[in-house]
């Protein structure tokens, strides 16, 4: 099923340059007749060799692209922007309105993170008596950021806009994160439309808290660029997965143990503080503190009501009868460091919401340093955990782990929560692509796995030829796929 080679004779060409055979640095260059036009440039992440691939590669610069087209604002989507600009790309950067808000955000903490980490480097290289490495210097920084985002030209959904010459681009709700969309790019020439490639971004499932479920668009299309994160299972129900949260929590509450919630600051925290909402609510658990441990998560809960229109309706709902308000009211913002510093000398029971969601970075590294030997507090992880990072080694099991340096044993008790990801799973992949498919179907159509480990690829690309009798295509990074 892995297709290495051109798989068209010449005319639309895309080389994927991130997220083929992985999960992370999500970049791909379409090519047609004199245009370029760049969908998404994500950071890589996991470990200290994916750190080192965060370059913008010679052919991107030697193409120049016309246009970037941004599916989302999640850092593996968006974050090597500022080393483009840095390298001197001055075109526009397409996106959502809430995908543009969300991107200051998120680079912006990133840059932060970086000059941080720079500084403390260049504190211990000067007790040492050293010179700094080139490794040792920030990707980026705020100044990087600040040029990136006075590119930014924002879109509207279900709206054709002229990206590039003889390239338009239509955004659709992808029911990821807010503002997060699919795109369908129509390439023309002449006045007539030489191809259609449908870039589906990152799917969500239905029924995210907040968001609208994914609107799959109408072809035909001749490519089909589409995730496959999750392609190789099946989410436990929604309802499963509250009652085990439920549990989880009720146990906790009752032994005053320590809770400990890995999220990605943007999404994953506010569905999170969504679904205790709703188990108070219905009286599942009894009231516990809840401490939302992350600046970033904080400003995107504010930016999250502002762009309320976005909402689905039940969220809407909740939100505007004071509902959700209520039912959290023992959330508790931890703004500084001396604020989530002091939760590790507080007694249990209760919950701690931080990032990373991949515990590589930030707060959550400093309370699983000061926990994970606790057989009293419990981990809950709710997302995916790529290779590499903290978060894949507690899920797998290991019994020792290394954090920020420090050895320690795992007494903690470790959950993975399957039913709370913003990825859709097997089943509503293939939904998606079949409604795709079946609006307007061409015999023609050719589908290319990419953000997937090369297990759920392969068993997604099963699937879609047994369903829809149709051979996939799965791409390397760098490997050029031809249209005719």
């Amino acid at each position: 099923m892995r297709d290495q080679s051109s798989i068209f004779e010449a005319m639309i060409e895309i080389t994927p340059y991130g997220a083929a055979g992985e999960v992370t640095g999500s970049a791909y260059l379409l090519r047609f007749e004199q245009t370029s036009v760049l969908v998404d440039f994500g950071l890589f992440q996991g470990d200290k060799e994916d750190d080192a691939r965060n370059v913008v590669p010679g052919e991107i610069h030697r193409n120049h692209p016309h246009a970037v087209l941004l599916t989302h604002a999640h850092l593996d989507h968006c974050g090597r922007l500022p080393l483009l600009v840095e390298g001197g790309y001055r075109g526009p950067i397409y996106a959502t309105d809430a995908t543009r808000d969300l991107a200051e955000l998120v680079l912006m903490d990133a840059a932060h993170i970086q000059e941080s980490d720079y500084e403390r480097r260049k504190k211990r290289a000067q007790k040492q008596g050293r010179k700094l490495q080139r490794t040792d210097l920030p990707l980026f920084d705020t100044s990087d950021v600040e040029q990136t985002l006075e590119l930014f030209s924002v879109v509207e959904y279900n709206t054709p806009i002229d990206v590039a010459p003889g390239v338009t681009a239509i955004y659709h709700e992808a029911g990821h994160m807010l503002g997060s969309a699919s795109i369908e790019v129509i390439c023309s020439s002449n006045g007539n439309v030489c191809g259609r490639v449908l870039f589906s971004g990152d799917l969500g499932p239905p029924q995210l808290p907040f968001l609208r479920d994914p609107e799959p668009p109408s072809g035909p299309f001749d490519v089909v660029v589409m995730e496959s994160t999750y392609g190789d299972r099946e989410h436990r129900p929604l309802d499963e997965t509250m009652e085990q949260f439920a549990a989880i929590l009720v146990e906790a509450v009752s032994s005053k143990g320590k809770i400990f919630i890995p999220s990605f600051a943007i999404g994953r925290s506010q569905n999170i503080l969504y679904y205790i909402a709703e188990l108070v609510r219905t009286k599942r658990i009894p009231r516990i503190p809840i401490y939302l441990d992350s600046p970033m998560a904080i400003k995107a809960s504010h930016l999250y009501a502002d762009h309320h229109d976005l909402f689905d309706e039940e969220s809407t709902e909740l939100v505007e009868s004071g509902s959700l308000r209520d039912n959290l009211r023992t959330v508790r913002f931890t703004e500084t460091a001396e604020e989530s510093k002091a939760l590790n000398t507080k007694e249990g029971p209760f919950v701690v919401i931080a990032g990373a969601g991949m515990c590589n970075a930030g707060r959550i590294l400093h309370h699983l340093r000061n926990n994970i030997s606790d057989p009293t507090a419990h981990v809950i992880i709710t997302g995916y955990q790529a290779y590499g990072t903290l978060g894949r080694k507690l899920v797998d099991g290991l019994e020792n782990v290394s954090i920020m340096g420090d050895y320690k044993p795992v007494r903690a008790q470790i959950h993975t929560l399957g039913g709370m990801s913003a990825h859709a799973d097997k089943p509503h992949l293939l939904k998606w692509l079949g409604s795709v498919l079946t609006s307007a179907p061409s015999a023609s159509t050719h589908v290319v796995l990419t953000h997937g480990e090369d297990e759920a690829r392969d068993a997604l690309g099963e699937s879609i030829a047994e369903q829809y009798s149709i051979q996939t295509v799965l791409p390397y990074n760098g490997i050029t796929l031809e249209l005719p």
